[in-house]
């Protein structure tokens, strides 16, 4: 005694809705594909141009979002390497003269 469910679902009238829906896209796409075709032949220039033009605009956006550091962790930043480049070097000068010391006493 199972009743069967009838389908009323709104699927039935969906069809005759997509038909519409489909014809409606297949012609816009058309007249689409149509002013494209035109507009490639004399663009083609412009699409070039649009491309560097794009790149500045993309370029100048970028910077925008870059955090600029203040002058302080500059000063910070260039001491600290310049101090560890002077201990480097010292260090290897004292290598260097170590070395040279120990070849004059192997070769005297």
């Amino acid at each position: 005694m199972a009743k069967e469910k009838e389908n009323t679902s709104p699927e039935k009238n969906k069809p005759a809705k997509e038909k519409t829906v489909k014809e409606e896209k297949s012609s816009k796409a058309a007249a689409d594909s149509k002013a494209e075709k035109k507009s490639d032949k004399k663009s083609s220039n412009k699409k070039e141009q649009g491309k560097v033009g794009k790149w500045f605009h993309d370029l100048k956006v970028e910077f925008k979002k870059v955090v600029w550091p203040t002058k302080k962790t500059v000063v910070t930043n260039t001491s600290v390497v310049v101090g560890v480049v002077a201990l480097s070097a010292v260090f290897v000068g004292l290598l260097d003269e170590g070395f040279l010391a120990l070849l004059r006493l192997i070769y005297k």
